[in-house]
């Protein structure tokens, strides 16, 4: 059953986030998931939303994407010429999340790759309008800058710290027809791997993205906002256990990000590992309540939404979230019924 448009920062009334006593800033309990069109597996967050999140998780379309790749660079250099010598394995580069493949047209030399902090001039070309970035030469900096937060950010930096000085290449995007786009590095200066940051400075790094996330997050921008909030993580997952407290608070806004963009699995899992740090927070048990509705399951969403209740017995979301709830368990019953007795009756 279709619901009323929710203002997906919170309760009535409520558009960010609120800070009190000097605890960590979160997301606000109550959130819906927008309808999608088509669902499609994506990330480890996952509806069909930008293609720079993608993850293919058969190998036998990863190849073909690659096959793909070859037979559009044919098409874009138009010469017999260019597509007489065979594609050799050493010229596919494969993203390890699946989410492209690269093929390197021109070779760059040295063993040096872009990392954290590198300043990296870049020639982007055949990328769509709006994916905000200048055709022609720019500067892009690996690890800062708002031109991460853009649809095509988070794939271009991956790309970025696969190449060589010098090197150039395309991209081919699973479910993206057409010429692949290609990307030229013709410099870039020395940056350091997260490896080598000491934790104070990770975890100011994580501060900054976390600080973003929401920004973006309040103006509209789950997706922006769930590239902030992961990117926080994966700094913050380096330093020795048990990690600072404000991982509990970024797999929080991570899954109510996941909830806006149709992840509901994904979202389920953010909110395990809050549940893991701490069994009785509120707002992870709403959204994993909110999350295992939408995947159909009603029985683990009772109990999450109930436990929620049993802590604040007024809280209007997850009241009219179990009525829900409730209210498709009795239609599956009903048509589990109606169902037997077609086939007995």
């Amino acid at each position: 059953m279709d619901t009323p448009p929710v203002n997906s920062m919170g309760e009535k009334g409520s558009c960010q986030p609120q800070q009190q006593g000097g605890k960590n800033l979160e997301l606000p309990t109550q959130i819906r998931q927008h309808p999608r069109e088509s669902p499609m597996e994506i990330l480890e967050l996952r509806v069909n939303p930008d293609p720079t999140s993608q993850i293919l998780e058969n190998p036998q379309e990863t190849e073909k994407l690659a096959a793909e790749l070859e037979r559009d660079s044919a098409k874009s250099h138009g010469s017999a010429s260019a597509i007489s010598e065979p594609l050799q394995a050493s010229d596919l580069w494969y993203c390890p999340d699946g989410s492209f493949v690269k093929k390197i047209i021109v070779r760059g030399h040295g063993l040096d790759k872009p990392k954290l902090g590198s300043r990296c001039r870049v020639q982007a070309s055949g990328f769509p309008l709006g994916s905000g970035l200048p055709e022609g030469w720019t500067e892009l900096t690996v690890g800062l800058g708002p031109w991460r937060e853009e649809t095509w950010g988070e794939l271009i930096e991956k790309c970025l710290e696969s190449m060589c000085q010098g090197e150039e290449a395309e991209l081919q995007l699973p479910g993206r027809s057409g010429f692949p786009v290609r990307l030229t590095l013709a410099s870039f200066t020395q940056g350091r791997d997260s490896w080598e940051l000491e934790d104070t400075e990770k975890e100011a790094l994580a501060r900054e993205e976390r600080a973003r996330g929401t920004e973006l997050f309040r103006a509209g921008n789950p997706e922006g906002a769930a590239r902030c909030y992961a990117r926080a993580l994966r700094l913050l997952l380096t330093l020795p256990p048990p990690g600072p407290p404000e991982r509990t608070v970024l797999h929080a806004n991570l899954a109510a990000c996941q909830l806006l963009l149709g992840q509901p699995h994904l979202a389920a899992q953010s909110c395990d590992r809050v549940l893991e740090r701490e069994p009785g927070h509120i707002k992870a048990l709403y959204r994993r309540g909110v999350a295992q509705a939408a995947l159909g399951n009603l029985e683990k969403a009772m109990t999450d939404l109930k436990k929620v209740l049993a802590v604040d017995p007024k809280n209007r979301a997850a009241q009219e979230e179990l009525g829900k709830v409730i209210i498709q368990g009795k239609k599956q019953d009903a048509g589990l019924a109606q169902g037997l007795r077609k086939m007995f009756g």
